[in-house]
């Protein structure tokens, strides 16, 4: 059945309309590099390396790709530009999986007696409590019970945001006044989702980066505290990236990775953008593989990321 078998026509679909911008924008760049020219010499790959950088894959992830396609080059002796398409969606792919981004079909969890505790990080602005509230529909509608942690306390539009979701999923929320310590939320959170059976528990925090030790102490805490309900939690640090700020997202996944560890990114906004390279660059330069990318606004428009379909999507 294949990776092709696993993504459905429908998913596939706005998938494509949700990268139309990006794939605009590279098939253009990539039309003008290869004009004129039959097979790939320099010129193409000067060309090409150039078409990267300006579409948000970041410099290193760039001269990684091109080194990749100058050994198939050596390799194969002549290449043609008909061909280098291919040789992209084959190379980015990949890149994509060495950096552990497993391609899984759908809202899986592994099999366990706990429950799945995913906490989310990430600076306001990016859709962070809008991925947790899509998260929690996806998982509900693969037959998982959900409950949500309002541990962003600092700020009541969090609090509040987030009880909007979780009224519109339906789902429980766990949540305290704004103001209060962050890991009795997220202990009160795992302690009603053993009591209720819970399969899945996600816990929003606040994304305050200009206090860097602050937030690496108040994350550690969190950790600690849920520790104590169940072991080993959490067993995904999620940080959500907002796509259409390119190279911004970038230096975002830089603060949050030295303040926490992060396991699993989550990338939103991508369909109002042509810098969808980015997630082929973060996910390659901080070695932490994309779960989930969001293009729509629609409940389904939260994707699971398929690396296979994306670079696909981009590149045919």
């Amino acid at each position: 059945m294949g990776l092709f078998g696993l993504f459905s026509k429908a998913k596939k679909e706005s998938l494509d309309q949700g990268l139309a911008k990006t794939k605009e924008s590279v098939f253009q760049k990539l039309s003008r590099a290869v004009v004129g020219k039959s097979k790939v010499d320099d010129e193409v790959l000067d060309n090409l390396e150039e078409v990267l950088i300006t579409s948000d894959v970041g410099v290193d992830t760039t001269l990684k790709i091109i080194r990749r396609i100058e050994e198939r080059v050596d390799r194969d002796k002549y290449l043609g530009v008909s061909e280098l398409n291919r040789i992209l969606k084959e190379e980015i792919a990949a890149l994509l999986e060495e950096n552990n981004t497993v391609d899984v079909s759908d809202f899986e969890l592994p099999q366990s007696n706990e429950p799945y505790v995913i906490m989310v990080v990430g600076v306001n602005g990016v859709g962070k409590t809008t991925t947790i509230g899509k998260l929690a529909y996806n998982f509900k509608k693969a037959g998982k019970k959900v409950i949500l942690g309002a541990a962003d306390t600092f700020r009541a539009a969090a609090i509040d945001q987030l009880e909007v979701w979780a009224k519109r999923v339906d789902v429980p929320i766990v949540r305290q006044d704004m103001g209060s310590d962050p890991a009795s939320v997220a202990f009160d959170t795992l302690k009603s989702a053993k009591a209720q059976g819970a399969d899945v528990v996600i816990i929003d925090t606040a994304g305050r980066l200009h206090n860097k030790i602050n937030l690496m102490n108040e994350l550690s805490k969190i950790k600690k505290v849920m520790q104590k309900v169940v072991p080993g939690a959490p067993d995904e640090v999620l940080l959500v990236l907002d796509g259409s700020t390119g190279q911004n997202a970038f230096e975002q996944a830089k603060q949050f990775t030295l303040a926490t560890e992060v396991t699993a990114l989550a990338l939103t906004k991508l369909d109002g953008t042509a810098k969808g390279g980015v997630v082929i660059g973060i996910s390659d330069q901080f070695k932490i593989p994309v779960k989930y990318i969001g293009i729509g606004e629609k409940m389904e428009d939260l994707q699971i990321f398929n690396r296979v379909e994306f670079v696909d999507s981009l590149f045919s």
